[in-house]
């Protein structure tokens, strides 16, 4: 079992990929979950808080935290059964994603191949509910594990208990109370593949468009969309795509022919942040060191130099100006911490 060590004056800069100068009074890289009981009782005696970062892609640090940065880092990754109800596979939460896509393709499991490339790790992904071309984790998701705070236990989460929403679950609304130690994912069989989103529907299974082929296409789709992070510092879509009643969603899209808009359960309707921020005229807009993104309205990324403060004074503007502009409210996607 490995110790508890607590380093003081922690660097966060290289461990978020908005690249922000971030700084936490003490850091712990997580290896061994077995430390957990014992790293929230020694905060809880000296009254420090704790936060979890998985690869610190969806998240906009504060220059300073004075509590506890706990870095996950646990390895490993399996197959844990094989049958009719498909194939079932477990990565420790310090697992970085889309490693985890490449390895279950390589061993010649399909299901996950739409969610290729989206930076961060495993035990991220269900708190988002990640998703991405047509898929979402809960449509692949079988079980987790994860440390209570709370009860300093070890709790097992079946799908249900997860309160899977879009880009969202029920660790978003008790925030800081689990810490995600490992997840299991149920992979079909047989494999059949989602094209769905326009981008995938000239992919042909029967000419022999695999698993890796859909991966390949993701790929190829988000690097011609999406700037890549470790080149332009950004954590991929900075806005929820706003959720609004589908009268709301007819109005916009009378007064603006061509607002795209998808039909939701419950007479409800998605419409695009992006073309939103791109009609307000946002795109490529720039507030000194930060800005929209010139390839994607609704990636912000920093040009070097920014801050939290920079980040959150730029996501307001943009707020303010799509909601004068169109009546509708953004709501960020990542967390200021």
């Amino acid at each position: 079992m490995n110790k508890l060590r607590l380093v003081p004056d922690f660097d966060l800069r290289p461990y978020n990929t908005l690249g922000v100068p971030a700084r936490s009074r003490f850091g712990v890289v997580l290896d061994d979950p077995a430390v957990l009981p014992e790293l929230f009782a020694v905060a809880a005696g000296r009254a420090l808080p704790v936060r979890v970062l998985g690869g610190g892609s969806n998240v906009v640090l504060s220059p300073d935290y004075y509590g506890v940065t706990v870095l996950v880092a646990t390895r490993g990754r399996s197959v844990v059964a094989a049958g009719p109800a498909g194939t079932l596979v477990e990565a420790a939460a310090g697992e970085n994603w889309h490693g985890l896509v490449e390895w279950t393709i390589g061993q010649g499991l399909g299901g996950l191949e739409n969610l290729a490339g989206i930076p961060g790790t495993v035990g991220a992904a269900p708190i988002q509910n990640i998703g991405a071309y047509g898929v979402e984790l809960a449509d692949r998701f079988d079980s987790l594990v994860a440390f209570d705070t709370a009860s300093h236990q070890m709790r097992r989460f079946e799908k249900e208990q997860c309160r899977f929403a879009y880009r969202d679950s029920v660790f978003k609304h008790e925030r800081g109370r689990y810490v995600v130690v490992s997840v299991r994912v149920r992979l079909p069989q047989p494999w059949a593949p989602v094209l769905t989103y326009p981008g995938l529907s000239g992919l042909d299974p029967a000419a022999g468009a695999d698993a890796r082929a859909v991966m390949e296409a993701v790929l190829r789709l988000r690097g011609s969309k999406l700037p890549d992070w470790r080149v332009t510092p950004n954590v991929g879509s900075f806005f929820h795509n706003p959720i609004v009643t589908s009268e709301a969603a007819a109005s916009l899209a009378a007064a603006n022919p061509g607002a795209p808009a998808w039909p939701l359960a419950d007479g409800k309707a998605k419409l695009s942040a992006a073309w939103l921020i791109e009609r307000a005229g946002l795109k490529g807009f720039r507030m000194g060191p930060v800005g929209v993104s010139d390839k994607h309205a609704l990636v912000l990324v920093n040009y070097g130099g920014g801050t939290a403060d920079d980040l959150l004074a730029l996501a307001d503007r943009i707020k303010q100006e799509v909601r004068t502009r169109f009546g509708v409210r953004l709501v960020e996607e990542p967390q200021f911490i």
